[in-house]
């Protein structure tokens, strides 16, 4: 989901394909379980069971990680609600039918929900190998047009930008290709964050460009390549700003306002435990938090 035009994958794309249909027991025993939950203390949290970096079911996604730590700063257990569709339906299917309580990594102020205040901000960015010949600061850089195939998702910022550039077309195949060429058409295809990082690495793209959370782990892990913060002030040709840093808050649903000031107080509390996480996964973050 392209953060905020094209957010986290928390998207709205979720509204655009066919809802499932889910039986009336099913909500009267979301409904039985919150009441159970609440009352021993649990903090149910909406998770992926299989969308790394983000989630995993054996909770080595980073995300399941800082939800640890705040569920342990409330002073409540953390019970994961696993998920197996992909992340991006989970608001819809998983928060708003009351199966679990919090959301983590989903875009402040995303107006679905309410949101805490943001744990970090991360930019889009540029991933390159170490030893590359180009010289890509930014999307006014020239040599952008001079990479062989650049990796992305479509619907991102970085579509938009390549638009401007005259370059989506050119790069358009081997985007596709990242999925194996596999029909997105009523469903959301992911392209996987390890492929792009890899295919960098082994010479077979000059450049990709993805959200910093995404592809930090797999950076790190390869050892070839290098991330290049993306400025945020770029604009499209009409000159209407697309932005490529974006805060990252915990989501509740709207009328959960104790939980969402509880949550809040824990952010706090456990800030330094999440500054660990992030520091541990790798992925660089940028200031300019909105709000204390």
């Amino acid at each position: 989901m392209m953060k905020r035009l094209a957010s986290s994958r928390f998207s709205d794309l979720a509204t655009a394909v066919a809802a499932p249909l889910f039986a009336i027991g099913l909500l009267v025993g979301a409904a039985s379980a919150a009441e159970e939950t609440e009352a021993s203390g649990a903090l149910r949290i909406c998770a992926a069971a299989d969308e790394l970096p983000y989630s995993s079911r054996d909770g080595s996604g980073f995300e399941n990680k800082i939800a640890t730590a705040l569920a342990e700063a409330m002073g409540r257990k953390p019970q994961f609600v696993w998920f197996s569709r992909p992340g991006i339906y989970i608001i819809r299917d998983q928060l708003e039918m009351k199966m679990c309580d919090v959301v983590m990594g989903v875009d402040t102020g995303d107006p679905r929900v309410a949101t805490t205040k943001p744990y970090y901000r991360a930019p889009y960015v540029f991933i390159q190998r170490k030893d590359t010949s180009l010289d890509i600061k930014d999307w006014t850089s020239p040599d952008i047009a001079k990479a062989k195939k650049i990796g992305f998702t479509p619907g991102t910022p970085a579509q938009i930008m390549l638009e401007k550039l005259g370059l989506f077309r050119e790069h358009f195949n081997y985007m596709h290709s990242l999925t194996n060429f596999q029909d997105r058409r009523n469903k959301f295809t992911r392209i996987p964050p390890t492929r792009m990082v890899n295919e960098v690495a082994d010479g077979t793209a000059d450049l990709a460009v993805n959200f910093a959370p995404e592809v930090a782990r797999y950076a790190k892990a390869s050892g070839k390549v290098t991330l290049t913060i993306i400025p945020d002030n770029n604009v499209r040709s009409d000159g209407e700003k697309v932005p490529h840093h974006f805060d990252q808050s915990v989501a509740v649903r709207k009328d959960d306002t104790a939980l969402l000031s509880a949550l809040d107080l824990a952010l706090d509390k456990a800030k330094p435990r999440i500054e660990e996480i992030l520091k541990d996964e790798g992925i660089p973050l940028v200031a300019g938090l909105p709000r204390s």
